[in-house]
């Protein structure tokens, strides 16, 4: 079993862009997605449940483009 981690990432414009090309490349061709985050490559699979959630508290909004599956 993986150890437990929540890690966020902060990437440049030109980054996350040619991250979002690869990610939709890999979802119209149904194909898995592979990223490195912070030092550890991710495989999400084919089966993943896409969705995008909005926070907002106060001055502070966030946008989430979540992407969930089970191993």
């Amino acid at each position: 079993m993986k150890s437990v981690r929540d890690v966020e990432k902060i990437y440049s414009n030109n980054e996350f862009v040619e991250k979002l090309r690869r990610l939709a490349d890999a979802i119209e061709k149904s194909e898995k997605f592979e990223i490195q985050i912070a030092g550890e490559r991710i495989y999400v699979p084919v089966r993943a449940v896409f969705s995008i959630e909005h926070e907002r508290d106060g001055n502070s909004e966030e946008i989430e483009f979540q992407i969930k599956w089970t191993n």
